[in-house]
């Protein structure tokens, strides 16, 4: 049980001090109570706690408690480490940071707050097996908690890149936007209104390799009683394979057209347009392209190209003055309907940002790309069928 302070120790002592330029007179104030920076946590922890967020910690936790009796539990080291990047960790040495926030220690319940070696020390007791055991029945425990919309999760893909210094393992030359030449790594996500999965490859790995089978685990670890009402996905995931394996599974997808010869010429060719707006039109063809097993169809969006604003698609020679975009679907709306509809994946733009940028994904550890059991290592069990 904490003390309590004394009442005395809650009078603040008060300091007159001048300015150094100029002759403005400030007040410093001290205090002998705890305070923290970190007052927020309050709320998130309170939100831990209503999920039971301790007690699935300590039930799946793989290892057996160490024995000393001066040692700290696994659960608050795990604890203390995901409290350290949420207010901004990019290293375990900044764990040592929150060693001395008495009030975090009492909102975390901890008499000591592990050091960033102990911390450490916890991951590095996991192997593959460790991590089957522990990760992936949390993580389904945490997709439990996700009410499904009535009308289903969109469910939208994408890849990044994390630039990587020095020799990391699986870092490889590839596609590097701001660095080129660099080593990175190129994750795999696929999102629902919230991470669902992910998958981290090397940096020279195209878009949509290996997508199939990321697929099938991702789709196993959607909760019973959840649906998808659609998938989306970028130029990167245009391959026949990929749409075969959402057709067999009865899921309605539109994914962006990789803009060939053969697809600017349909294109070119609508001339059946449905005027959206003064700038906007809308049209549709059906191809079978060299390879597919099947004639699919292509929505077309074309956009005049203004000076007031920058539009949004690609030129076509044949067609000057517009950019198009152009969708291949299984859904039977509308071109107009469709186009609003896929605009709403560009949400998971801003959780890749918030991953990299707030919570630091792309410092993580990577795996081994040369070991095939190391590299998929979020394996969960076979796919349901439709």
């Amino acid at each position: 049980m904490l003390k309590q302070p004394l009442p005395a120790l809650h009078k603040t002592t008060r300091t007159e001090i001048t300015s150094l330029f100029g002759e403005a007179k400030l007040v410093l104030e001290e205090t002998p109570k705890a305070i923290s920076p970190f007052g927020g946590l309050a709320s998130f922890i309170s939100f831990l706690g209503q999920i039971g967020f301790a007690g699935q910690v300590q039930q799946h936790l793989p290892f057996a408690e160490p024995a000393s009796n001066n040692a700290i539990p696994l659960a608050h080291a795990l604890t203390a480490f995901l409290m350290s990047v949420v207010v901004g960790a990019r290293r375990f040495a900044h764990c040592e940071w929150r060693r001395a926030d008495r009030v975090l220690h009492a909102l975390l319940g901890m008499a000591r707050f592990p050091g960033d070696d102990t911390i450490r020390n916890f991951f590095l007791r996991f192997g593959q097996a460790d991590i089957e055991r522990f990760w992936r029945p949390l993580w389904r425990w945490l997709l439990r908690l996700v009410k499904c919309p009535a009308a289903g999760f969109s469910l939208d893909l994408d890849s990044t890149v994390f630039c990587r210094e020095g020799q990391q393992e699986g870092a490889r030359k590839g596609f590097n936007p701001r660095r080129q030449g660099r080593h990175s790594h190129h994750p795999l996500l696929a999102e629902a209104q919230f991470i669902l999965h992910g998958w981290l490859r090397s940096g020279n790995t195209g878009p949509a390799r290996g997508v199939i089978p990321f697929l099938q685990e991702a789709r196993a670890l959607l909760p019973e009683g959840t649906w998808l009402r659609t998938v989306r996905a970028d130029s990167g995931f245009f391959d026949g394979a990929f749409l075969d394996f959402w057709e067999e599974r009865c899921l309605p997808y539109v994914v962006v057209a990789r803009l060939t010869s053969s697809l600017k010429r349909q294109g070119a060719g609508i001339k059946d347009w449905t005027v959206v707006d003064a700038h906007h039109a809308a049209g549709e063809f059906t191809v079978k392209l060299f390879g597919w097993s099947k004639e699919r169809r292509f929505v077309v969006v074309r956009e005049r190209v203004r000076e007031t604003k920058a539009p949004v698609g690609r030129r076509l020679l044949d067609v000057p003055g517009f950019t198009f975009r152009v969708w291949v679907t299984n859904r039977s709306q509308s071109a107009v309907e469709l186009w609003r509809d896929y605009n709403g994946r560009a949400g998971i733009e801003q959780r890749i940002e918030e991953l990299k940028h707030d919570l630091w994904l792309p410092t993580g550890s990577a795996c081994n790309p040369s070991s095939r059991r190391r590299q998929r290592s979020w394996r969960c069990s076979a796919p349901s069928t439709c």
